[in-house]
């Protein structure tokens, strides 16, 4: 396979600039044009036919999220990987199907990564599934995938890797493979998007995956707890205590 034709778009010529070093080192990236406004990008989407737009959100008149919108209409459509300044748009960003979404300054490790998925996507097209977890394979009504902000980046969690999460105020602590990260989302929302028949909620600030509870055991004076298959114990409220009996049939 060549590489992906790709158009950079950007109002700030120095990102411009940056970038353009940065997909020079890129063995997988065919630049073949830049753009400064949304209009431009638009125009060169339709003249070049790109397969990659490297897109800025922040842009005056027409903004980033706007442009994508417009590329989603188009019958060949590049695949988008957003490059901003700002975390505060990743959830809109993602129900349009982007790829990823790199905060500025973009590194070339960082790159090379949304480069490679980019590619991949290109590749195996009939694989492809909204990145916003939207979808989920046995409803259609779940997420299968969350990203949370990580450092100067953004990060990919599949539902199904989180073992557990805790509720932190206006956060939600997922914890997955040993590490955790933080969502902005009430406990509320986020048990809405999940699979109940893959999480339960035991308690008020605690969700649990279902295949990772082993046990159940009562304290005494009505105190139960959920046993967890990495030997960790979780206090189950009171509200919650008969669904999770459910699990054991109770």
């Amino acid at each position: 396979m060549t590489g992906l034709r790709t158009i950079i778009v950007d109002d700030e010529p120095l990102a411009v600039e940056r970038l353009q070093i940065l997909c020079a080192s890129e063995p997988d990236v065919d630049l073949v044009g830049t753009a400064g406004d949304g209009a431009a990008a638009l125009r060169l989407a339709q003249t070049l036919t790109p397969d990659l737009m490297l897109l800025d959100i922040g842009m005056p008149k027409m903004d980033g999220i706007s442009v994508a919108r417009a590329i989603a209409l188009m019958e060949r459509k590049p695949a988008i990987i957003f490059v901003t300044a700002y975390d505060n748009f990743a959830v809109e960003a993602f129900d349009l199907d982007v790829v990823d979404y790199m905060l500025k300054p973009v590194s070339a490790d960082r790159l090379g990564r949304a480069i490679a998925r980019a590619k991949q996507q290109k590749e195996s097209p009939a694989d492809d599934e909204p990145i916003d977890g939207a979808q989920d394979d046995a409803t259609g009504d779940f997420a299968s995938e969350f990203w949370v902000s990580h450092r100067s980046e953004l990060i990919r969690i599949a539902a199904l890797d989180i073992e557990r999460i805790e509720a932190e105020r206006d956060y939600m602590r997922l914890h997955t493979g040993g590490r955790s990260y933080l969502l902005h989302q009430t406990i509320s929302t986020l048990e809405q998007r999940l699979d109940p028949s893959r999480f339960q909620r035991i308690h008020r600030s605690h969700i649990v995956r279902r295949d990772l509870i082993t046990g159940l055991r009562h304290e005494g004076g009505g105190v139960w707890h959920a046993l967890l298959a990495n030997g960790d114990s979780m206090r189950i409220g009171r509200k919650y205590l008969a669904d999770v009996k459910k699990l054991a049939g109770k």
